[in-house]
């Protein structure tokens, strides 16, 4: 029986948090907008969507969904393919349909496979990429603003041989706002003169500051004034006619079309295992270690995808970037997150002029922060202590992810965990007990309690090294499951080469059938002997 979770239990701190992940979830909803070639409203509206319906519906009590940079090439290239944004919203109304089964058919168990230093290659290189993405704006250089998380360009290409040519384009007045922003940010709770209002969270003062001091710039005619291109920009519309026109519906006419399913079926699969992803790491990042039923996840997710896309908005995931903003401003319960998409509707309807005032470069002093936090230098020197099978998968992943995508960074993190393990499993398939090769030695094979067709190579290799005239024991006393490959590998050692080369062969616990784990099946051999 699922535990019921007081929402507003912990509402002093979860609407600091839902603030806060607001003020960094508005520019980033528009961002991903443009870079996907879609209404900026639309993103917008994913970013309502996924704090409060999905927030609503998913069981994790740190993550926060809405548009995900991982998406845009996805999204940018199927709106030109399918011809139109309507049919676009369409597939993604589908993708939600198909989310929403695999949550049926329990597919988010696959989030238990992702070992730990994946996932924390994956946040490790995820806020190197929020850092560097961030200093632009962090210096009034917003040419190229895309969103959160990847340096996809609209092409679908990366940007880092732009990186540098921003230092053209400095602007003062960002790079003031961003320092003195990253003052109050660092310092709002540690003064002791600001003890008493501690609990205004340090995001809103950043921000309120940000906009006073730009008006009094513009006040005063100063150079340091920063203009439109280096503030948030939000759609006005001056009536409900207008407000109307700004939300596009699906085209139910395409369904029959196979292109709508196929953009479909690609996003439900991208989002979902980015959305796993997220989950597995918000998890990790969760102080009270508190665990998400990923099926139920899949499932808020799917009719997540499914109202955005209804009402005209991008597709969702859960999203690294935001959930981390929100579990560093303190969150209790995924109240901060519907918290924060409440914010947004009110926003958006009552007061995007005020909005459109707040200088990118105090978003990106924020941001800055969680980027550092993800990528902060004590998780390289961690997992360097934990040896070469934890630190080679974490800096793979964290490389890859940097330099590449999300997807491919953790595939190669996985792929490399794997082997390491098919390689573990190969060595710790017996231990070989012996002194030197002299003729009548004793040698003691002692087999694992799980030896599969993985280890035949090794096995076969040791039998294969044993001298002449020599005797070996071959233990099995403690193995529960002996693959089918090995067991002829061994009988025939036994029963060919030891005769020809007089080698005595001792089989000690060898039973005659073996159980196939958790299966019920068994494998039949016999032995000459079992003693």
């Amino acid at each position: 029986m699922t535990k019921k979770i007081n929402l507003l239990a912990n509402l002093k701190a979860d609407f600091a948090s839902g603030l806060v992940v607001f003020l960094v979830a508005l520019p980033l909803c528009l961002g991903i907008a443009l870079a996907s070639g879609a209404p900026l409203f639309a993103g917008i509206i994913s970013g309502i969507v996924g704090g409060i319906v999905v927030g609503y519906l998913s069981q994790s009590h740190i993550s926060v969904s809405g548009p995900a940079a991982g998406l845009t090439a996805i999204v940018l290239t199927a709106i030109t393919d399918l011809g139109s944004f309507e049919l676009f919203l369409l597939a993604g109304v589908l993708a939600g349909v198909i989310q929403l089964l695999l949550g049926f058919i329990k597919a988010g168990s696959i989030s238990n496979y992702f070992p730990t230093s994946v996932i924390e290659g994956m946040l490790a290189g995820i806020g190197v990429i929020i850092f560097l993405k961030q200093i632009p704006h962090a210096i009034g250089y917003d040419a190229n603003f895309e969103g959160d998380e990847s340096f996809l360009k609209e092409n679908g290409s990366y940007a880092f041989s732009e990186f540098f040519s921003f230092l053209n384009a400095v602007n003062l007045g960002s790079v003031i706002i961003t320092v003195l922003s990253l003052f109050i940010l660092i310092g709002w709770t540690k003064f002791g003169f600001l003890q008493k209002v501690k609990l205004i969270p340090a995001a809103l003062i950043a921000v309120v500051f940000s906009v006073v001091l730009n008006e009094i710039f513009i006040q005063n005619g100063s150079s340091l004034a920063i203009g439109k291109q280096h503030l948030v920009s939000l759609p006005v519309p001056q009536s409900f006619s207008e407000f109307k026109d700004i939300i596009l519906l699906p085209d139910f006419s395409g369904i029959v079309n196979v292109k709508v399913w196929i953009v479909a079926l690609t996003i439900a699969i991208v989002a979902s295992i980015e959305t796993l992803l997220c989950i597995e790491a918000a998890d990790r990042m969760d102080a009270q270690k508190r665990y998400t039923n990923t099926n139920v996840e899949l499932k808020a997710q799917g009719i997540g995808n499914i109202v955005s896309s209804l009402l005209g908005g991008l597709p969702m995931t859960s999203v690294v970037v935001r959930t981390s903003a929100n579990n560093n401003a303190g969150a209790k319960s995924k109240m901060s997150a519907i918290i924060h998409g409440g914010l947004l509707l009110i926003s958006v309807v009552t007061i995007p002029a005020i909005l459109n005032k707040i200088p990118l470069a105090t978003l990106a002093a924020i941001l800055l922060l969680v980027g550092y936090r993800l990528a902060n230098p004590k998780h390289i020197v961690h997992f360097w202590t934990k040896g070469k099978y934890q630190f080679i998968p974490f800096m793979a992943t964290f490389v890859a992810v940097v330099f590449t995508d999300l997807l491919k960074g953790v595939a190669l993190g996985m792929i490399i965990s794997i082997l390491f393990i098919v390689r573990g499993n190969m060595k710790r398939a017996y231990q070989f007990r012996k002194d030197e090769y002299k003729d009548g030695d004793v040698i003691h094979i002692d087999l694992a309690q799980e030896v599969s067709f993985l280890n035949k190579a090794a096995i076969k290799s040791t039998l294969a090294a044993i001298p002449e005239n020599s005797s070996v024991i071959i233990n099995a006393s403690d193995t529960v499951y002996i693959a089918h490959d090995v067991l002829d590998l061994i009988n025939e050692f036994k029963n060919i080469r030891a005769e020809d080369e007089n080698i005595k062969v001792k089989l000690v616990g060898f039973k005659e059938s073996y159980d196939l784990v958790n299966s019920g099946e068994e494998e039949k051999h016999v032995f000459v002997e079992h003693k």
